[in-house]
């Protein structure tokens, strides 16, 4: 990443011992946004399907926007990202499986809300859109190491990939401008806007 972006722009944060070294890189896309990424998942070879070879090798992701101020750690609206990315991180290699794109997990059991101006209650996992050219894959020690972005998605939307697929919701993503690009405002992909004629 410092290679890629350059030193002033990857943080290294600190963390509890027995979680995974996380990094914040600041990055001037179409907009500024920080992406917060695990450091060393991809030590972990994750035994994907045979049409999948190639991404074994993942870190996790989460695109904040410029507004979040995500040094203040006892915000529990932005807070709730750090706690995600290690509990998603150590489910995978806890259970020896794996992630890939559009792989989708509720939010805990209770299925509840991620803050108060987060209502979704479910992630998808999405390679970048937004930042498709700042988080193309790394070589590294021989291996391919590709970015997977976590992306609440409400619980209806859940329904709609299960029943439709990864591509329709997604096309319904693009269709609304939503990203991998975390944002309080956002509103469902499925629902329509209201048009008012006069």
């Amino acid at each position: 990443m410092i290679q890629r972006f350059g030193e002033e722009r990857v943080v290294d944060l600190p963390v509890q011992d027995g979680e995974l070294p996380l990094l914040m890189l600041d990055l001037e896309a179409k907009i500024p946004v920080n992406v917060l990424l695990t450091n060393g998942l991809s030590k972990y070879k994750m035994p994907v399907h045979e049409k999948e070879k190639g991404k074994e090798f993942n870190e996790l992701c989460f695109c904040l926007p410029g507004y979040w101020d995500w040094e203040d750690r006892s915000n529990p609206n932005t807070n709730w990202v750090f706690h995600w990315i290690q509990r998603l991180a150590k489910y995978v290699q806890e259970n020896e499986t794996w992630f890939g794109h559009g792989h989708t997990m509720p939010c805990g059991k209770e299925m509840q809300s991620l803050s108060s101006t987060m209502k979704q209650n479910h992630f998808i996992l999405v390679k970048p859109m937004l930042l498709e050219k700042e988080m193309a894959p790394v070589k590294s020690n021989g291996k391919e190491i590709n970015f997977l972005f976590i992306v609440p998605i409400f619980g209806d939307e859940m329904d709609y990939k299960q029943g439709k697929g990864t591509q329709k919701l997604l096309a319904k993503f693009i269709n609304k401008g939503i990203t991998e690009e975390l944002d309080d405002f956002r509103g469902n992909a499925l629902k329509r806007r209201w048009i008012f004629r006069s």
